[in-house]
């Protein structure tokens, strides 16, 4: 796909905002959690409970969820969901202030907060198709930008900003986060609406989801970008889940440290971010994934080997900025060649793959670095990255792409509005 300079509606100034906003607060969190979760426990098992329990939501309700987006108005599901986390994170504040608070407890809000991220994630990638009214160009161009700010403030700000709250108290970085969700909250309610998708007639909750499941299974251009990520998930998870105790025991960081840590590695993203659009015109969409996957892998065993904070910062530097480039160019091309009335399972469905495989790699971690060492989980990740580069490239080519992005130009038809798909392959219309 191509950029050019065509204006952003005015409605998304609000909506970037509200996801800077709340982008800061997951920062926040982001290192503070796994932080509060050492003081409670040193356990890897006991670490990769809690960061595996806020992807089960994708698992449990992954395809229905898409299916209630598609039915729902997707602006007033954005910002009840937003309302909700906030309510929620008030309770492990409180249980910080009266010394309550335990792994069960941090899972328990972990998974309750992937539900309300289910939620509004779906619906936020649902409305913004419609917002700039489906244009290629202007997708590419807002999900840089989406993808800059959050990438900015979810790793860059964000971090280091909760290991310094933390020092001033345990619930202080949890309710930085509530506020950053409420804030967003009232900002996306003065977004413009969208017309709600006409839903199919008759058709059960359940047989809409497997509607869209089935649209992407069937797809080998969406089922590629749906694989890169679930493939690419066991290993981030793989990562994430001992990033922390390999920071401590073998490069020897502290909680600032690790706040700054995991800055090395947005601030790759936010090249990365930066950059798509012109990986994208200068390889082709489909070569640029191909790349940035390969980037990837190549970036974590470089992790995998490091002995000092120097190294390691730059292999998540590397590393991020081909995570920033894939998460422009991927979710830019399914928005532009999916039908509006899937857009919400599509989305989910895509999503539920990838989340289902981030406990695999939680608990794959956990074990690899129980019964060997602290490196073993980084070794695995880089190997299941670059072997799915190799498996996917194919799927996703330039050919592919292209193909995808004329076909859906083609104006649909009132008994075939799915049908409009290039990369569908001998497979009947559903929806």
């Amino acid at each position: 796909m191509t950029s050019d300079a065509r204006k952003l509606p005015t409605g998304f100034g609000r909506l970037w905002t509200a996801q800077t906003v709340s982008s800061l607060g997951d920062g926040v969190s982001h290192a503070a959690l796994p932080l509060l979760a050492l003081t409670l426990t040193r356990d890897p098992m006991a670490l990769a409970v809690v960061t595996a329990a806020g992807t089960l939501p994708w698992l449990l309700f992954g395809v229905l969820g898409g299916a209630l987006v598609d039915r729902w108005e997707r602006r007033r599901t954005m910002w009840v969901a937003d309302t909700a986390r906030a309510a929620l994170l008030a309770i492990p504040a409180a249980a910080a202030v009266l010394d309550l608070l335990s792994i069960p407890l941090l899972a328990t809000v972990a998974f309750l907060l992937g539900l309300g991220g289910l939620f509004f994630d779906t619906a936020a990638t649902a409305y913004l198709p419609d917002l700039v009214r489906r244009d290629p160009a202007l997708l590419e161009q807002a999900n840089s930008r989406l993808r800059g700010a959050q990438t900015a403030m979810s790793g860059l700000v964000g971090p280091p900003a909760g290991s310094a709250l933390l020092r001033l108290g345990r619930a202080v970085p949890l309710l930085a986060d509530a506020a950053s969700f409420l804030l967003s909250a009232l900002l996306i309610r003065t977004l413009p609406a969208t017309p709600r998708p006409v839903p199919e007639a008759r058709e059960s909750l359940l047989r809409q989801a497997r509607a869209g499941a089935s649209y992407v299974f069937r797809d080998r251009l969406l089922l590629g970008l749906a694989l890169r990520p679930a493939v690419g998930n066991i290993a981030f998870l793989a990562v994430e889940t001992v990033l922390a105790l390999f920071a401590h025991d073998r490069l020897s960081i502290g909680t600032y440290g690790f706040g700054l840590l995991l800055t090395a590695e947005a601030t790759g993203g936010l090249l990365g971010a930066g950059i798509a659009s012109r990986l994208s015109r200068r390889l082709g969409t489909g070569t640029a994934l191909t790349c940035t996957a390969a980037v990837e892998g190549l970036a974590i065993m470089g992790l995998a080997t490091a002995t000092n904070p120097y190294a390691a910062g730059l292999a998540l530097a590397v590393c991020g900025a081909g995570m920033g480039a894939t998460m422009v160019l991927a979710p830019s091309l399914r928005q532009a060649i999916v039908p509006a009335h899937l857009m919400g399972r599509v989305a989910s469905t895509s999503r539920m793959l990838a989340m289902c495989a981030a406990p695999l790699g939680a608990f794959l971690s956990g074990w690899l670095a129980t019964t060997y060492d602290i490196r073993t989980p980084l070794f695995a990740a880089a190997g299941l990255l670059l072997a799915m580069t190799a498996l996917t490239a194919s799927m996703t080519s330039d050919r592919r792409v292209d193909a995808a992005l004329q076909a859906a130009a083609q104006p649909s038809t009132p008994d075939h509005p799915a049908s409009r798909h290039p990369a569908r392959e001998n497979a009947p219309d559903v929806g």
